[in-house]
Formats: C-alpha cells, structure tokens, sequence
C-alpha cells in the first residue's frame, strides 16, 4: 500500500530485507483533486516515483466514500492474481492497522507491517540514516507551523523535529511527504517546490519534477 512517503518507503526498505518479492505498489488517490489523500501529492507524481524505484504500480482514482468497496476489491484481485500478501508502513495507530488487519486477512492475505510499533524518532533517524530523502508535502497548522512544507527530511530535520513535542513521524497526520531518493531508487528524482494550497486547516505544497526525472 503506496502513499509515496517516507513511511511507505521505509515499509518497503524493510520487507525487501527480509526478502519478501514486493511486485506491486498499490496507490489510492483522490479522483476529484488528481492527489494522494492527506498527502497532496499529484498521480503523475507518484507514477514517476514508482517508474524511478522500477517497481509496477496501480493506480487507483476512488472517491472517498467508495474507499472501503474498493479497497475490498483491489484485496481479492490480488488474492486472485496470486499475490501472498499485502505491505503497510502504520506504526502505532492500532484502529487504523486493525481496520485493513481485518479486511486483508479476510481476502484470504498476510498482512505485514514492517515498521509497527517502533519508535517514530528512531524510525526517522533509519529512514535518513539510510540515505533516503523526503519533502514534506503537508502539514496540519494546527500542529506543525507552515515553515516546515517543503522541509527535507534529513540529519537536520530529524533534530528538530524530535524538538518540536509532535510524533516525530508525523504519525498522527501532523504532516506527510514525498519520497525523492534513497537505497529504493535507481537514481533520485529532481524536483522543485511549486504552487502552494492553503486552507483552515492544512497547508499543502505541488512537487514538480524536471524533465527526464
């Protein structure tokens, strides 16, 4: 299950060390913005992403109260095309992981989540550690001043962040982001901030990508 983030990249450095075969990357997104729920990002964006770590992706435009549906379907094409199991990057948030806990254990899969229950500041400190790079694409004001959109995630960030009295991984939706390089690429992308979105709540931040990645 692929958002993009550094928590899905990290789920996926880590099962891939325990030698589970990752084949796929399943991407939900929101059909009416063309953008990862919550974390903003375009589909053209993650299709890039994806394209540059050179793993298959499906993509799927779901409207938010057709998620649970969907995401039961998309669960037994999987069982149906073969797959054994299904990767989530969920760290201490125990109602989300038992709500796809459920559902994929009762489309007949393994559900493995490779970085639960850790410490979300050593989790950081892994992700950057080894070498992988993100931008935050989103955060929510309310918890994370708007000065840390577009802040990449590396040795400093990981300082601060641990400073600020947050869950150091964002954890609890005080921000999210987008994965550009590391160990998962075979080479990094090259991007730019671009436009900004600004509601009541969240402030929001378009990655662009240079031609050619």
């Amino acid at each position: 299950m692929w958002s993009g983030g550094k928590d899905s990249a990290l789920a996926l450095i880590r099962a891939r060390a325990r030698g589970l075969d990752v084949a796929r990357l399943v991407n939900f997104y929101d059909p009416a913005t063309d953008r990862v729920r919550f974390h903003a990002t375009r589909s053209d964006v993650i299709k890039a992403q994806a394209d540059a770590i050179g793993i298959e992706i499906r993509q799927l435009g779901i409207p938010w109260d057709r998620y649970e549906p969907a995401f039961r379907e998309t669960l037994a094409s999987l069982k149906a095309e073969g797959f054994a199991s299904v990767v989530f990057g969920d760290i201490h948030l125990a109602d989300v992981r038992a709500w796809y806990e459920e559902r994929v254990l009762a489309a007949g899969l393994e559900h493995v989540e490779p970085i639960w229950g850790e410490p979300p500041a050593a989790l950081v400190a892994e992700f950057v550690a080894s070498g992988s790079r993100a931008v935050l694409t989103c955060v929510e004001k309310a918890k994370l001043g708007e000065q840390w959109l577009g802040r990449v995630i590396d040795e400093r960030f990981a300082a601060e962040i641990a400073t600020t009295g947050i869950d150091p991984a964002g954890e609890n939706g005080e921000y999210h982001s987008f994965t550009f390089a590391g160990p998962l690429f075979r080479a990094p992308l090259r991007w730019r901030a671009g436009a900004r979105r600004d509601d009541e709540r969240f402030a929001q931040l378009d990655v662009e990508l240079s031609p050619g990645g």
